[in-house]
């Protein structure tokens, strides 16, 4: 039978291993045909077969899929740490290979086939630990398709155990669906386990074998059919979640080398050692974002936090805002009493005003330097800065290369930092690369129910540092193409892992030494190899693949050459991607400089795919979901409602609070000549709130822009987002990406974060979604807005984020009572203003636009019907 005249290859990598096959035309359901048991829409995938094996911690996976019909789709998830090596499509006997090449000779490849339309393609990357890697082929009617995915990776220690982590969901029924996993170490085995989230103990038992004995151990996963129904008459299938396999290796000795085909490796996981003491500075972003459910987890992680912090060391908070506090003026000791003073500080911290990344570590880099110098601090100790942020620097000093250079030159060196994002909406790459150039790291914390242990889980890693300023070494001039062999400090649980190649293959010993500061004295751990012996105690060629070690220092040499890349510049740059594409090409890698080419002969043209390493996406000003650059961002309302009106000429700012009562509409901004625009807000309240205005929060609920001008207008809610052009009307939620262009208007909704207004090349706004907890028993999702380019606003332009600096005068006084407070008053000077008739408590900004907790109240002036595009701004006044 002729294959089908068309091929669809879709290669995607998304999120873990999950296998399965749909067909993507619906109209198919409707044909009748007789399928046999498990098959889903038309399709039989009767056999999915995961063969796993690791010999000292490299990882090499094939993930097998065999299935029938006209149109079949085979997704694997993988973990994002893995390089993708091989696949290979097979249709009725004859395979199809990828082949790895340069990421931009590919893509030329690729785009020429996408613009003949004989192609789709799609790369993407979600969750936590997984990428998804998609394939999707459309062939005669019962053909047999094989398809064949080769993976390997470097299994890191955390926590004192190796993870390999396995993504199941065949979606159906499978005849015949087995996970093997062999694993050989030469050090012995000491534990081996497994488990499925998606099955009972009592089936999983059933279903699953594993055993270890000296060097080897073996997992065996293999449901029948039966074991796989969802219920004892079901069709459908129960494999649908995470199988974990766990292990670690005896540690006789703290190191272990192997030499194998000229290439070697090194591990070294000493034990037993006393811990280091630490001075540790937690620098923890408490900005408007972090209001909510993110706050409490992270009140509630630091408070665990504290119940583990040893008496030996020392610590310290710095909050950061649009200001920057300290729970002390120096690192204090962690005494009983000093930590249930602290428990007390971390309870009682509250979201407020904007952020100011530099400033805050610059604070806890010198609070930390200082120490040090002045002796305050153990001889013996090291030193760690942790920051948590959930969005980009806003206020200060925000350009992240600038903030770079400037805590790179603070530290020094000296010691690590380790930067926690929180969530999506932030500039991840930067935070990394700043993370990386201070021999730290980075990590995501994702916004979910278990972010509180996430933050703990982190803390634990590197709660016990055992060693510091550790150096592997090795014999002068007889190792080249050596990987990373020096580290700040190695934490109990983990594993320093060292690669290299042999100058001479034919010597007969090897010897390594690994040097470092522990907290008593100082320690040197050395190994010798005897080369012959070391031969006969690799014989073991059902479970070593063999040139796993050239393939494993392969593998951590890229891996280090793209971070050492993430903040090069120039020749040195272009020097480190050419080593790590060459390294990429010559191992058969899909790296982020690589991709995969897949491309089957059809009606003799060609069908072509492409498969490319995803990486982290540095969010643009249009996907904000909370604050925005401030070199653009001039005024701004959000939290409750906090507004803040900068003034570049003057280098000033004011910063105000508005109580009204919910229900009110404010006018934020009107100007009558550039788009006749009008911005207005309407105040919502707390779900339980309280009576006392003076208590009571109150934040944007609705949200409404109007151009007269075009007659466009705009109302947004926590909701939805609805536009009117002239009477013509269009529903969007905040599960939509859409973007809506009309004469020099754009309207971009970015799903579930934030909506960006543009008219022509000189005014933007953007509006944030602020999502609470679920079950969050006082507060509202809410909406905040900024504007972000007013440079096309007229000086006409009003409202309570458009008044001008020559519009408007403070007049300060200082209150009364037990805790004085500063007063101002606000008085417009434009004769289209009325004077504000109350006068309201204000903390002044500092010339950065910091603080600000007041209460101007707003004059009824600003008091307006949501839209409106036409009208006076001092109509009804």
């Amino acid at each position: 039978m002729a294959l089908a005249r068309w091929l669809c290859l879709i290669l995607a990598l998304l999120s873990g291993l999950a296998v399965s096959g749909f067909p993507r035309n619906p109209s198919r359901l409707l044909r009748k045909r007789s399928l046999p048991e498990g098959a889903v829409d038309g399709i039989e995938v009767y056999s999915t077969k995961v063969n796993c094996k690791v010999t000292s911690r490299f990882a090499h996976n094939v993930v097998t899929t065999r299935a029938v019909n006209h149109e079949v789709s085979f997704d694997v998830e993988l973990p994002k740490t893995a390089f993708i090596t091989n696949f290979t499509l097979t249709i009725d006997g004859v395979t199809y290979p990828g082949n790895v090449k340069e990421k931009e000779v590919a893509k030329k490849q690729y785009e020429k086939a996408v613009s003949q339309g004989k192609t789709a393609g799609l790369v993407k990357a979600s969750g936590r630990k997984l990428e998804k890697f998609t394939v999707s082929v459309n062939v005669a009617a019962g053909s047999k398709v094989t398809f064949e995915l080769t993976y390997e990776e470097l299994l890191k220690r955390h926590k004192g155990k190796y993870e390999m982590y396995l993504k199941v969901q065949p979606k159906q029924l499978v005849k015949h669906f087995e996970i093997t996993v062999d694993i050989f170490e030469p050090q012995g085995i000491s534990t081996l386990d497994a488990e499925a989230s998606f099955i009972t103990n009592d089936l999983l038992g059933s279903a699953l074998t594993k055993s270890f004995s000296g060097k080897k151990g073996h997992v065996s996963f293999k449901p029948s059919l039966d074991q796989q129904r969802s219920c004892p008459t079901c069709t459908d299938s129960l494999l649908k979640g995470d199988f974990i396999i766990t292990y670690d290796v005896n540690r006789e000795s703290p190191a272990n080398v192997q030499i194998v085909n000229g290439y070697f490796v090194h591990f070294f996981a000493p034990q037993g050692l006393p811990v280091v003491p630490k001075s540790v500075v937690f620098v923890i972003d408490v900005s408007g974002s972090m209001y909510g459910r993110k706050m409490e987890q992270t009140k509630d992680a630091l408070l665990k936090i504290l119940e583990d912090v040893k008496q030996d060391d020392y610590l310290n908070f710095i909050l950061f805002s649009g200001d920057v506090t300290t729970w002390k003026d120096s690192l204090v000791p962690a005494t009983p009493e000093n930590i249930q003073e602290a428990r007390k500080f971390v309870m009682d911290i509250h979201d407020r005003g904007m952020t100011n990344i530099n400033d805050a570590l610059l604070r806890g880099i010198s609070m930390l330097n200082k120490a040090r110098e002045e002796h305050t601090v153990p001889e013996r100790s090291t030193s760690i800065i942790i920051m948590l942020t959930d969005g980009d620097a806003n206020v200060g000093e925000s350009r992240p290369e600038k903030i770079q250079e400037n805590v790179r030159n603070a530290i020094g060196g000296k010691f690590p930092l380790y930067n926690l994002g929180f969530g999506n909406n932030l500039n991840y790459n930067f935070l990394e690369n700043m993370a990386l150039e201070n021999h730290g790291l980075a990590r995501r914390i994702y916004e979910d129910s278990d972010a509180s242990l996430q933050l703990q889980g982190f803390y634990e890693e590197v709660a016990n540092p055992l060693l510091t300023g550790v150096e592997a070494e090795y014999p002068q001039n007889a190792i080249l193409d050596l990987t990373q062999n020096s580290y700040q400090h190695f934490y109990d649980g983990s594993e320093i892992v060292v690669a290299g190649r042999l100058a001479d293959e034919d010597m007969n010993s090897f010897k390594a030494a690994v040097k470092g500061h522990g907290a008593i004295n100082d320690l040197t751990f050395t190994e010798e190899v005897d080369m012959k012996e070391m031969e006969k105690a690799l014989q073991e060629q059902d479970y070593i693949f063999g040139d796993y070690i050239e393939r494993l220092w392969a593998y951590l040499t890229i891996e280090q050459l793209l971070e050492k890349r993430k903040n090069a510049w120039g020749e040195e740059k272009e020097n480190l991607t050419a080593q790590a594409l060459e390294l990429s090409l010559k191992y058969h890698f899909v790296t982020p400089l690589t991709s995969m080419v897949v491309t089957k002969p059809e009606d003799n043209e060609n069908q072509t795919a492409i498969a490319n390493k995803p990486g982290e996406v540095i969010p643009s000003m249009a996907y904000l979901s909370e604050y925005v650059p401030p070199l653009l961002c001039v005024f701004s309302v959000d939290g409750d409602p906090h507004f803040i009106i900068q003034i570049p000429e003057k280098d000033d700012a004011i910063c105000f609070n508005i109580d009204e009562d919910p229900g009110t509409v404010l006018r934020l901004i009107q100007d009558p000549t550039a788009w006749s625009l009008t911005v207005n807000g309407q105040i919502i309240g707390e779900k339980r709130g309280s009576s006392d205005s003076q208590n009571r929060r109150t934040y944007f609920g609705k949200l409404g822009i109007a151009s007269a001008q075009m007659d466009f207008r705009i109302e947004v809610t926590p909701e939805n987002i609805i536009l009117w052009n002239g009477d013509s009307l269009s529903t969007f939620s905040w599960l939509d990406t859409v973007m809506v262009t009309q004469d020099g208007l754009s309207v971009m909704i970015n799903r579930k974060k934030s909506m960006v207004v543009s008219f022509g090349d000189g005014v933007a706004f953007v509006v944030v979604l602020h999502q609470v907890w679920k079950k969050e028993p006082a507060h509202h999702d809410f909406l905040g807005f900024y504007v972000v380019d007013s440079r096309g606003m007229s000086a006409q332009t009003h409202g309570l984020l458009g008044m001008k600096s020559s519009s408007f005068r403070l007049f300060r006084t200082h209150g009364g009572g037990k805790k004085p407070r500063e007063r101002a008053i606000l008085v417009t000077l434009d004769p289209a203003l009325n004077t504000l008739p109350k006068w309201g408590v204000m903390k002044g900004c500092d010339n950065k636009g910091q603080g600000g907790t007041g209460l101007p109240p707003a004059s009824a002036c600003f008091h307006q019907p949501l839209l409106q595009g036409t009208g006076s701004s001092n109509e009804g006044c």
